[in-house]
């Protein structure tokens, strides 16, 4: 089980950085921590579902969407194929959809929004790259831990 976000802060405060709570919770995991990977993509899902394929060893895929409500980067399918490729959760400054069988899953999900749509498939984008949304740098390796309560960003994991 992750830390809490408050405890983290009240500890380590000083040493990350605290994401701006804009992101709503989605699927049955409300905490999610692990080391962070990233994908950088705009309405174009192709990356984000090629990084899902890969071990997720117990990582947390971080998606720069561009904070488009347009269409969605995630749905029921790709979530699946998350928690069967042992990611820990995901973050989107974009959407998902399906959200109603998505927090049925054993998957934590911090997304802006919901829309039906679905996203091109264009193959457009970049992976494993230092991302900048929410008042946040995500650098890949670095550690993020997520509650009800928030995100936190650590350059390190970050122990009792």
């Amino acid at each position: 089980m992750t830390q809490a976000t408050a405890d983290l802060f009240d500890r380590f405060g000083d040493r990350i950085q605290v994401v701006e709570p804009v992101f709503r919770d989605f699927g049955a995991r409300k905490n999610f921590s692990g080391p962070i990977a990233t994908v950088k993509v705009f309405e174009d899902n192709t990356l984000v579902r090629a990084e899902l394929e890969t071990p997720g060893e117990n990582r947390v895929l971080v998606v720069d969407g561009g904070g488009s409500l347009r269409c969605a980067l995630v749905g029921d399918l790709l979530a699946q194929l998350a928690i069967d490729n042992n990611w820990a959760g995901l973050v989107l400054f974009g959407c998902i959809r399906d959200s109603a069988v998505i927090n049925g899953m054993d998957i934590g999900i911090k997304a802006l929004n919901t829309s039906p749509a679905k996203s091109a498939k264009r193959g457009e984008g970049q992976r494993n790259i230092c991302v900048r949304f929410a008042s946040t740098t995500f650098a890949p390796g670095a550690f993020i831990y997520a509650d009800e309560d928030g995100i936190v960003i650590a350059d390190r994991e970050l122990k009792n």
